[in-house]
């Protein structure tokens, strides 16, 4: 039968079980044994055909059955008070046993606690559990070996992306300055030409796009920031409304924005954190329909600080818009427009969100369109 509860639990219930069984067959023995000696001594007290007088023989008899009857009663005492102690010591033993089941299984809390505060961006930290070559020893250098095959795998693909992303853009300059050279020519181009040179810059600019936005992703995973400083989120969201001003004008977006440029300040990279602020604002003015709204907000709430970026738009599937912060997810034509975008923008605000020590929340609206919530921790004395 499976014992309910915790490990511990389970171990000090067997240990008061085992303790408790234990005693009461010692009681049992005890009880036997002082039974079996009763027996012993009561035997006939006269060896026949001993001449004693009747009444010494009537005493003798007497004085037995009271010592028989006082060592029945003793032994009832012992019985009574060795049942007493064997009680106690069970509502004892309930505490130590838990006490015992807590030291046996302090190694493996202290693993379960470190294997926890262990992720993707600290997976050089170990176990490095110490002592005899037991058991728990064994569990923690297993553990070890698979956090170092885990950090070799996350490194190997990191570099990947950074060095892949680095050598395409090699070609990609040489096909755009092979462009460059042939609109400069003298002579006119044929419409056809000219046709396909802007095709092929427009397809260049969004595999640089892409690339650019790989190499942000790959570094926001690295979790490596030179330039970490202060930052103030909310001018950051001005200053990205402000350069997205043209195109929110062209969509005839209505925009707000509330939250002081100085009301909440962040500690991480600047540059990171910018990406994080401009892709939102570019989401949201992309993918929203023509006439539509925008609202965007910093807000500070204890020591976390919220970016908000909200836009209308079509009803979206709860289920969609949870896969958005996967690399490469995208919605519909119906939700982008028709407009294309990397599939990036928003996988690279959650992985730097994440590399921060934050989170990257999305939730449809009932009434349709998106709301975009980066929650990140305040900078120590950022006014709230």
């Amino acid at each position: 039968m499976k014992l309910p509860g915790t490990v511990r639990t389970r171990f000090t219930v067997l240990y008061t079980g085992l303790f408790l069984a234990s005693g009461a067959l010692l009681l049992a023995l005890a009880a036997a044994f002082a039974s079996g000696s009763r027996i012993a001594e009561a035997g006939p007290g006269a060896v026949p055909g001993q001449a004693v007088a009747g009444a010494a023989q009537a005493r003798i008899d007497e004085l037995e059955r009271r010592l028989a009857r006082a060592d029945e009663a003793r032994s009832r005492e012992i019985l009574k008070g060795s049942a007493l102690a064997l009680a106690v010591m069970g509502v004892a033993s309930v505490g130590l046993g838990r006490l015992v089941a807590g030291r046996v299984l302090r190694p493996l809390r202290e693993m379960t606690t470190a294997t926890r505060r262990i992720s993707a961006d600290n997976l050089h930290e170990r176990l490095a559990v110490t002592g005899p070559a037991d058991e728990v020893k064994d569990l923690a250098d297993t553990v070890d070996d698979l956090l170092e095959r885990l950090e070799g795998a996350f490194a190997g693909q990191r570099r990947f992306v950074a060095n892949a992303s680095h050598e395409l853009r090699t070609p990609l300059t040489t096909m755009r300055a092979a462009l460059d050279v042939t609109e400069a020519k003298p002579e006119p181009l044929p419409e056809p030409t000219r046709v396909l040179v802007g095709r092929l810059r427009t397809e260049l600019d969004q595999v640089d796009h892409l690339l650019d936005g790989l190499l942000v992703l790959a570094r926001a995973q690295h979790g490596e920031f030179a330039d970490a400083a202060r930052v103030p989120l909310g001018l950051l969201l001005a200053e990205a409304l402000a350069v997205r001003a043209g195109d929110a004008a062209a969509k005839e977006l209505t925009v707000r924005h509330a939250g002081g440029s100085g009301s909440a300040d962040v500690w991480g990279s600047a540059s990171l954190l910018r990406r994080v602020v401009d892709n939102l604002v570019d989401n949201a003015v992309r993918h929203n329909d023509r006439g539509g709204w925008l609202r965007a907000a910093v807000c500070s709430e204890g020591d976390a600080v919220r970016l908000v970026v909200e836009s209308g738009g079509p009803v979206l599937d709860a289920e969609q818009v949870g896969r958005l912060g996967r690399p490469f997810s995208r919605l519909g034509a119906d939700r982008t427009g028709g407009e294309r975008g990397s599939g990036l923008g928003l996988s690279v605000v959650s992985a730097v969100a994440a590399a921060h020590g934050g989170v990257l929340e999305l939730r449809p609206r009932a009434e349709g369109g998106l709301r975009a919530t980066v929650v990140l921790r305040r900078a120590p004395g950022a006014p709230a």
